[in-house]
C-alpha cells in the first residue's frame, strides 16, 4: 500500500497525464509504490526499462523536490530537458554552469519550483551544499549509476564512496539506487557500501529481446564498418575503437565515404567534444565514432546500431555500450568485430597495470569477453548467465548464433596443412607468411626463402586467405600454436599440436554461411505507407527540436513515431492513445503533428 495521500488513481492518472502510457513497465510499480510508502530501494533495471520514471513519477507525487546524483555531466541537461518536456520542473546544478546559471537554479530551489534536482557526487562531497541540502525540503534521494560505488563493478569512482551518508543526512526519506548493470557480486558490494535500510531490491531481466547479437570474424575491419553503416541509411549508430588515432581515422575513413561520422574521445578539446556529441544527439550526424574507455553520456533514444570494431574490456562494458542502443524499445543490431590477433593489444595494456588485483581482475574480464565472442552458444544465454540469469528459451531468434547464420565445420586437414608449414619453416615465420605457403602465394619473400618448393605450397588453394586467417586463430585460441612476442611474432607448436598432426585430435572452426546474413530484427508489420509517414513525422520532429534547441528524441522516441504512423489519429483523443503522448506533450506539439497525419492521410484517400 502507498501512502494514503496518494491514491491509485493519482499514480496512474500521472503515468497518462505526464508520461503517455496507459501501464507500467515491468517492475516499474513495484518501485514506485515502495519510493512512496518512504521505503529504500536498490533496483538493477536494463537500459530501456524505464529507470527514470521510477523516481520522476514519484517526484511528482511526493511534496518537495527529488535530488538525483548522476556522474555523467553531459548527461545532466539531457535527463533535464526531457523531464521538461513532460512539464516536469527540472534543473541541474554543475561545473559546466556559469555563477548566474547556478545561481538562477538556487532561487528555484528556494523559492520550491522544482521537482528534480540533477547534481554530481563531486558536489554531494562539498559541506556548503550539505548544509544548502538541510534548507531545503527533500522528498527522497536518488543514485543513478549506482554500479560506480562498488570496485567491482565497471566504473568505480571514489566520489561514489561518500553517497553512504545519504542515509544519516536523510534518515526520515527514501534512497533509491538504480543501475543498468550489476553481477550478483557488484550487487551485494553496492548494498554493502550504500548501507540502505531493509530496501525493496528489483532485479530485472537482463533480457534486451529487441537487440540483436552479432559476432563477426574481424577482417578488412574499415570495408566490415563501412558494409554496416550503409546497411543501416540514415539511422543512428555507434562505432566503439580501443584507441584515439583509431577512433579518429575511423570517422575520417567514413567521412571521406559521404557518411555523416565524428569522432569522440578525451583527447578532443571541450569544445568539440561538446559539439560533436551534441551534433549526433541532434540527428545532425548520423555516426559517432569514440573511444570504449571513455564514458559518452549518451541518452539518445533512436540509436539502431552498435559496431565494437574492437574487443570491448568485459561483460559488463559490452552490455551497457550495445545496451545504448534501441532505448525507445525498437529493434537494433549489435555487432562485434573479433580476431585472436585483438589479444595481444589488450593484453599490452592489462600487463602495465602495476597492481596485481587489478591486472588479475582485468585478465579474467578479458577472458570472459573472448569466451562469449569464440563460443557457438546463444550470444543472448551467455549474457545473461554472466549476470546470473537463464533464459528461458532454446533459441532466442535474434543472434548471429541462433539465426542459424554459422555453421561448424571439421577442418582437421587444414589444420595439419598449417601445422605442416610451420613445422618445414622451423617455426620462424609469422601467420602472413604461412598463410602465403598454403594459398601458393609467388610472392618474392616466397621465393627468396625456397618455400614455392616446400611439400605444403599450394595445398590450400581451394580457401581464400580469411579462411586460413580465422582457422590460425581457432588454433590460437585452442592453445595448439603460440605467438611469439615482439615486433615481428612467430608461430610455433605446442604439444596439442602433435596430437592434432596425428590424427587423434580434431579441430572444427565456426563459419559465416555466405548465403544467410544478419538483418536487423524486423520492424513491427508496418505498410509502405507508415514508413512514408514515419519519415515525414521524423522530419517535423527535427524540425521542432531545432526550433526549442533539444534533441529530436526529446520531442518524440522512434517507437512513439511508429506509433503515430501505424494508428494515424486523427484528433486529440485519439492522438492521446498514442503511447509516449501525455497531456503536455500534446498540448506543445500535438497540433503540428496531428496536421500532418490529417494531411497525409487525406492525400492518399
Amino acid at each position: 500500500m502507498s501512502t494514503p495521500f496518494v491514491t491509485d488513481e493519482a499514480i496512474f492518472s500521472t503515468l497518462r497525464k505526464v508520461f503517455g502510457f496507459r501501464e507500467f513497465r515491468p517492475n516499474q510499480e513495484q518501485v514506485v509504490r515502495a519510493v512512496l510508502d518512504k521505503r529504500d530501494v536498490f533496483a538493477v533495471m536494463p537500459t530501456g526499462g524505464g529507470k527514470s520514471l521510477c523516481y520522476q513519477l514519484p517526484a511528482l507525487l511526493l511534496p518537495g523536490i527529488c535530488m538525483v546524483i548522476s556522474p555523467l555531466i553531459a548527461l545532466m541537461k539531457d535527463q533535464v530537458d526531457g523531464a521538461r518536456a513532460n512539464g516536469i520542473r527540472a534543473a541541474f546544478l554543475n561545473s559546466s554552469q556559469t555563477p548566474p546559471e547556478r545561481d538562477e537554479v538556487m532561487r528555484d530551489l528556494f523559492a520550491h519550483d522544482l521537482d528534480l534536482l540533477y547534481v554530481a557526487p563531486e558536489r554531494f562531497t562539498l559541506d556548503h551544499f550539505r548544509q544548502t541540502l538541510a534548507r531545503l525540503p527533500i522528498s527522497m534521494a536518488v543514485i543513478d549509476e549506482a554500479h560506480c560505488v562498488s570496485e567491482w563493478g565497471h566504473d568505480f569512482r571514489p566520489d561514489y564512496l561518500s553517497l553512504s551518508a545519504l542515509v544519516t543526512i536523510f534518515p526520515d526519506l527514501p534512497v533509491a539506487a538504480f543501475t543498468a548493470t550489476a553481477t550478483h557480486r557488484v550487487q551485494k558490494d553496492i548494498l554493502d557500501k550504500l548501507a540502505l535500510r531493509t530496501p525493496l531490491v528489483v532485479r530485472a531481466s537482463f533480457d534486451r529481446p529487441n537487440l540483436l547479437y552479432d559476432v563477426r570474424f574481424k577482417d578488412n575491419v574499415e570495408a566490415q564498418i563501412v558494409a554496416l553503416v550503409k546497411s543501416n541509411p540514415g539511422k543512428a549508430g555507434i562505432v566503439y575503437r580501443t584507441s584515439r588515432k583509431s577512433v579518429n581515422d575511423t570517422a575520417a575513413m567514413l567521412q571521406s565515404k559521404g557518411f555523416r561520422a565524428l569522432p569522440y574521445h578525451a583527447g578532443l578539446s571541450d569544445g568539440d567534444r561538446s559539439s560533436n556529441q551534441e551534433a549526433f544527439i541532434r540527428d545532425e550526424a548520423d555516426v559517432i565514432v569514440a573511444t570504449i574507455a571513455f564514458g559518452m553520456g549518451i541518452d539518445k533514444s533512436n540509436i539502431r546500431f552498435v559496431i565494437h570494431a574492437d574487443l570491448p574490456k568485459s561483460i559488463e562494458n559490452y552490455y551497457q555500450e550495445t545496451g545504448r542502443a534501441g532505448r525507445d524499445g525498437e529493434p537494433a543490431q549489435c555487432t562485434l568485430l573479433f580476431a585472436q590477433g585483438d589479444i595481444p593489444k589488450v593484453r599490452f595494456f592489462i600487463d602495465a597495470m602495476a597492481d596485481e588485483i587489478e591486472r588479475a581482475k582485468a585478465l579474467g574480464a578479458l577472458s570472459k569477453v573472448i569466451a562469449f565472442a569464440g563460443n557457438s552458444v546463444c550470444r543472448r544465454r551467455t549474457l545473461l548467465d554472466y549476470f546470473g540469469e537463464i533464459y528461458p528459451h532454446a533459441n532466442c531468434n535474434s543472434c548471429d548464433i541462433c539465426l542459424g547464420t554459422r555453421d561448424v565445420v571439421d577442418c582437421t586437414r587444414e589444420a595439419q596443412m598449417l601445422l605442416s608449414a610451420i613445422v618445414r619453416t622451423e617455426e620462424r615465420f609469422g601467420a602472413t607468411h604461412i598463410v602465403d605457403i598454403v594459398t601458393g602465394s609467388a610472392n618474392q619473400k616466397i621465393r627468396d626463402f625456397g618455400h614455392d618448393r616446400l611439400k605444403t605450397w599450394g595445398v590450400g588453394k581451394e580457401h581464400d586467405k580469411k579462411y586460413w586467417r580465422q582457422l590460425i586463430d581457432e588454433l590460437l585460441a585452442h592453445k595448439v600454436v603460440e605467438k611469439s612476442e615482439g615486433l615481428y611474432p612467430t608461430l610455433s607448436l605446442l604439444p596439442k599440436a602433435v596430437q592434432l598432426l596425428k590424427g587423434e585430435e580434431r579441430i572444427e572452426i565456426v563459419r559465416v554461411l555466405e548465403k544467410k546474413k544478419v538483418a536487423a530484427i524486423p520492424l513491427k508489420a508496418e505498410t509502405a505507407l507508415s514508413l512514408k509517414l514515419f519519415e515525414l513525422l521524423r522530419t517535423l520532429r527535427k524540425q521542432i527540436a531545432d526550433e526549442q534547441g533539444i534533441p529530436p528524441y526529446i520531442v518524440f522516441s522512434d517507437r512513439t513515431l511508429h506509433d503515430m504512423a501505424r494508428l494515424c489519429p486523427r484528433d486529440a483523443e485519439s492522438m492521446l492513445s498514442v503511447s509516449g503522448v501525455g497531456e503536455v506533450k500534446l498540448e506543445r506539439y500535438g497540433r503540428q503533428f496531428l496536421c500532418l497525419i490529417n494531411r497525409y492521410c487525406n492525400e492518399k484517400q
